[in-house]
């Protein structure tokens, strides 16, 4: 089954089916990547993240809403907690933007983080080069808004929108982590609610302390998603960010960094899958001597490495 020229014309059907094959980790899919990748590269990617609770969810509704005004293509990856028992996405943020899969121009997936700390797993990364392939326009990733995935989204995304809300505290932690850095955009949702220009003057402190000189400061935009108030402004902002990146030749280097790192990553993944296939055998034997404490597993991954 060759599902690429289904793809090329956008083919939901065909995009739906390769990326579950991604996640299957499925030889077939790396297969069907290889053909696709000369295809990538035409799509900007927009990452929004930021904690829980602070209206996400809505905001990528009504931004993807916005966009095809426009009669922009949009693809959603909503990444989800993965359940450690069956693998799948928990929250089905599908179901909240459920109004959004009957228009042909919008393709909306749930993914699992799979565990990982960062928020962002593997087969996220491909699926947004299927989308890239299939023709979007715009690919939105919404994260996890746990753990690392507001610094991991950086590896993903070309434009980072950090959402935050008044009054949760968890914004200040966000600041202190660093995320920052990374925030091409600053969205303060529920702007209707008391604190609101507390944590706006709390982000241009931060900044005026933080931020390189030579860099442009991020904008904020207030939004209150609930009604979509300010949603046309941060439209209009991502397409001054967005031309800002292009113009400086920032978008380039950003997609070199991360093609440079995905390049790494795949080494490490290929490399460790040769020598976990070699040394099978062994590591069976040294996890029984390591199990009853005749090793230890530090000596025992030295030993195994050195055994020709």
């Amino acid at each position: 089954m060759d599902i690429v020229p289904k793809i090329l014309k956008g083919n939901k059907r065909g995009i739906a089916r390769l990326i579950t094959l991604i996640e299957e980790q499925s030889e077939e899919a790396r297969v069907f990547l290889k053909q696709l990748y000369k295809y990538t590269g035409n799509a900007i990617t927009i990452g929004i993240t930021g904690p829980p609770g602070a209206g996400k969810s809505s905001v990528v509704n009504l931004l993807a809403k916005k966009l095809r005004e426009s009669n922009k293509k949009v693809g959603i990856i909503a990444i989800d907690p993965t359940s450690p028992f069956t693998g799948g996405a928990l929250l089905g943020d599908r179901i909240r933007m459920q109004d959004l899969t009957l228009d042909e121009g919008i393709f909306i997936r749930s993914m699992g983080s799979r565990g990982t700390l960062g928020g962002l797993s593997r087969a996220s990364y491909d699926a947004v080069k299927v989308l890239d392939a299939a023709g979007m326009d715009y690919i939105i990733i919404e994260t996890v808004g746990v753990g690392q995935s507001e610094a991991d989204i950086i590896k993903l995304a070309d434009i980072v929108a950090l959402v935050l809300i008044p009054g949760m505290g968890d914004e200040v932690q966000a600041i202190k982590a660093g995320i920052m850095e990374i925030a091409d955009i600053f969205v303060v949702n529920k702007s209707d609610i008391d604190g609101t220009d507390r944590l706006v003057t709390e982000i241009q402190m931060n900044l005026d302390l933080n931020q390189d000189k030579n860099k442009v400061k991020p904008p904020i935009v207030k939004t209150i998603a609930l009604t979509g108030e300010g949603i046309p402004e941060l439209s209009n902002t991502i397409l001054q960010v967005q031309k800002r990146l292009l113009d400086r030749g920032i978008l380039t280097n950003k997609r070199k960094s991360r093609i440079n790192q995905e390049l790494q990553e795949l080494i490490r993944e290929i490399h460790l899958k040769k020598i976990v296939s070699a040394f099978e055998a062994k590591i069976d034997d040294y996890t029984e001597k390591i199990l009853k404490k005749e090793m230890d597993p530090y000596t025992a991954a030295i030993a195994i490495l050195n055994s020709e």
